[in-house]
């Protein structure tokens, strides 16, 4: 959500801002549907005084036996006008709301201009791609040769973009998560927390998934919906809440399956486990104070790394640019992993700041001093568990299509 006094301050900053996500221009709508819901609290406002002045005065005669008759008419007509307002108090902040939880976050002004993921800029890599004396294979190849990838039974039972591991496969996802999960608890200072993986509809509303992105989601009934990332219930857990400076810097991860319909992903991937409805991933969230959100930043894209420097994975990071970033992002980084079989780089991890921006749609504060400060959130992937499990395949195969396990 949008902060209306930074709008009516800075108007063209504004659609300045919005036009870089490529948006509409919107600041001039914004400012006259707020005014004139001000105006109407104003008037309101001064309605109810004279009715509170009236109904004492009333009060008073009718104590007095004094007639009340002309008083009580007048109370009534101003009751009327009060409803009437109050109808069009609410139909102004519908208004506004219908625009502004639309509208996607304001970019960082060290965030890249661009339109798409070619204007995306190289922060850095590390590592170097392996060499290999033979061809290297893709992983649902490898998966297949060994037995241990099953796509066709899975899409029996479920339909397209879902698969089934078995036996060491499984076993070393398993083991992948757990890793992450003790690296990130143990070393990089996190709290691990098993969250539910149904959540409410003010839940998505509250990390920018709802209402824009519906069709993204997966319903399930009694305004459920299961969690397209652990981001949604972790970044929840200080809803509604004013927290106490000392609590802050909360930093959460937390292990689950996550789901997506892929609805704007038609004939993309479509072979293996790169995009799939359901996948598991290991999440980080942060909240800490509006000056810290930067440094965090950086702090949880090298949490994030740590995993891929441990497991010897060649990888490069990227800023993304203004067009290609998430809707509730001021700034992104991706953590792109080599895959050999590929001979592509794919996106393994996502390190988003996004300043207050879900601060402000969950009403999440913390007290400092006399005043009440909407926090800054951020979230990232450390890391997908199915595309490390297809980075460790296609980068430690053999000629003989066997994979070699890295030490950690």
């Amino acid at each position: 959500m949008h902060n209306l006094n930074y709008i009516r301050e800075n108007p063209t900053a504004f659609d300045n801002a919005m036009q870089q996500r490529g948006e509409d221009v919107y600041s001039k709508k914004i400012i006259e549907i707020d005014k004139q819901k001000r105006e109407t609290q104003t008037i309101l406002q001064k309605l109810l005084s004279e009715k509170n002045i009236l109904s004492k005065e009333i009060g008073k005669l009718k104590a007095e036996n004094k007639q009340i008759t002309k008083l009580l008419k007048k109370v009534e007509e101003i009751k009327v006008e009060i409803s009437t307002l109050k109808e069009l108090e609410t139909i102004k902040d519908d208004e506004l709301k219908n625009i502004l939880t639309r509208l996607p976050n304001i970019p960082d002004q060290s965030t890249p201009y661009g339109k798409n993921e070619s204007d995306n800029v190289l922060y850095k890599s590390w590592g170097k791609k392996p060499t290999f004396e033979f061809e290297p294979l893709r992983h649902f190849e490898i998966g297949e040769n060994l037995n241990l990838m099953n796509f066709e039974t899975a899409t029996k039972l479920s339909g397209s973009r879902f698969v089934i591991l078995k036996g060491q496969l499984s076993r070393l996802e398993r083991a992948i998560a757990s890793y992450m999960l003790d690296k990130h608890t143990f070393e990089n200072g996190y709290t691990e927390i098993n969250v539910p993986l149904l959540v409410k509809d003010n839940v998505l509303f509250g990390t920018g998934n709802l209402p824009k992105f519906a069709e993204d989601l997966f319903a399930a009934g009694d305004h459920h919906w299961l969690i397209p990332t652990a981001e949604v219930p972790l970044t929840n857990l200080s809803n509604n809440q004013i927290l106490n400076i000392n609590e802050l810097p909360l930093r959460f991860t937390s292990y689950t399956p996550c789901f997506r319909s892929e609805a704007g992903a038609a004939g993309k991937d479509t072979r293996g486990m790169l995009r799939q409805h359901q996948f598991t991933k290991v999440e980080l969230v942060s909240i800490v104070e509006p000056n810290q959100s930067n440094d965090e930043l950086e702090r949880m894209l090298s949490c994030a790394e740590s995993i891929l420097k441990d497991l010897n994975i060649h990888y490069r990071i990227v800023t993304l640019c203004t067009g290609d970033m998430g809707f509730a992002a001021k700034k992104t980084y991706d953590i792109e992993v080599w895959l050999p079989g590929e001979n592509n780089y794919r996106e393994i991890s996502s390190c988003s700041n996004c300043g207050d921006f879900q601060a402000r749609r969950m009403n999440t504060r913390y007290k400092h001093k006399n005043n009440n400060i909407f926090v800054h959130t951020l979230n990232g992937s450390g890391l997908a568990v199915g595309r490390t499990l297809i980075a460790i395949l296609e980068n430690f195969q053999t000629k003989e299509g066997n994979v070699i396990i890295p030490e950690v």
